[in-house]
């Protein structure tokens, strides 16, 4: 005879379910008196998903790898050009695979000061993986990282954001500073792991703080975003200005293929020059703020909101 089908949620018993909201948790806020002695703290991120984009989750379509393509022979490019310009830096999510096709780029990333990430092997989608499998993939993502970029990877962005019940516990095994795939928070905070402290620092995500969203065309599955760029703009300075009033962080996600095209580039040009000139702002990498928070939040912070 087969497996029985699983249960619906609503036939869980208690303790499965409050297993499930309890493996991963937020546990206090990190939140430092100031953010390097500014007002605010502002970092940028770019998932560098290119071909593995098409390829992490088994695609073959030689036109959408074009496409990843286009963000590495095109946006990154123009994304190094104007951080430079304004002298501001970032932190770039790599696949390992990425890092393979072109070991010269997250060199070159990472020779102007910026930070590179672990964003998986393939862009495989974590929470469909076994726990060994997913060690091995993550190990060797950083091994790869470390030797193209001659840098340390010290934080995780999970691609698509989706973990499983294990990463958070392979995180802290590896020794990694910080996760950034999760939203409990619009602030930095320890992770909970079955109700103990880690000692990992999350630097929370959020789909309303990220490009594709509003800008990500989709032939398969059908997906067809029609936000004008000048209204994402204002979107992402509304989360800016609001992050600056309360003293907090804005952490923005961007894609080389989405967000690096001509039309489009002028977002992120404007957002650094509108932060500029508000003033008091840190511009940071997310390892640089999960130390600065981890090191300077108050011990008696509170533990949940």
């Amino acid at each position: 005879m087969g497996e029985r089908p699983p249960l619906p949620s609503w036939q869980w018993p208690e303790e499965d379910w409050r297993a499930l909201v309890g493996r991963v948790r937020a546990g206090r806020r990190l939140r430092p008196p100031s953010w390097n002695g500014k007002r605010c703290a502002v970092a940028l991120s770019f998932d560098c998903d290119h071909e593995t984009f098409e390829m992490g989750a088994g695609g073959r379509a030689m036109g959408r790898i074009a496409w990843g393509e286009f963000g590495r022979r095109v946006g990154v490019p123009r994304i190094l050009d104007l951080l430079a310009r304004h002298d501001v830096p970032a932190s770039f999510f790599v696949p390992a695979v990425c890092a393979l096709i072109d070991p010269d780029e997250p060199r070159r990333i990472a020779a102007q000061g910026h930070e590179i990430g672990i964003h998986g092997w393939i862009h495989e989608n974590n929470s469909l993986i076994a726990y060994e499998d997913e060690r091995a993939l993550m190990e060797r993502a950083r091994d790869v990282l470390r030797s193209a970029s001659g840098t340390e990877p010290v934080g995780l962005r999970s691609a698509n954001w989706d973990l499983s019940p294990d990463t958070i516990r392979i995180v802290r095994e590896m020794g990694l500073l910080y996760d950034s795939s999760m939203m409990a928070d619009e602030e930095p905070y320890e992770l909970l792991l079955d109700g103990e402290a880690t000692g990992v620092v999350e630097i929370p995500v959020e789909w309303l703080r990220d490009d594709a969203v509003y800008l990500l065309f989709n032939r398969n599955p059908p997906t067809r975003p029609h936000t004008p760029p000048a209204a994402v703009l204002d979107v992402f300075r509304r989360e800016f200005d609001a992050a600056w009033e309360e003293g907090g962080v804005f952490q923005l996600v961007m894609h080389p293929f989405v967000i690096g095209y001509r039309s489009r580039i002028f977002i992120l040009e404007e957002l650094i020059r509108h932060a500029k000139a508000k003033g008091d702002v840190w511009f940071c990498t997310h390892a640089e703020l999960a130390r600065h928070a981890r090191d300077h939040a108050p011990a008696s912070a509170q533990d949940s909101r």
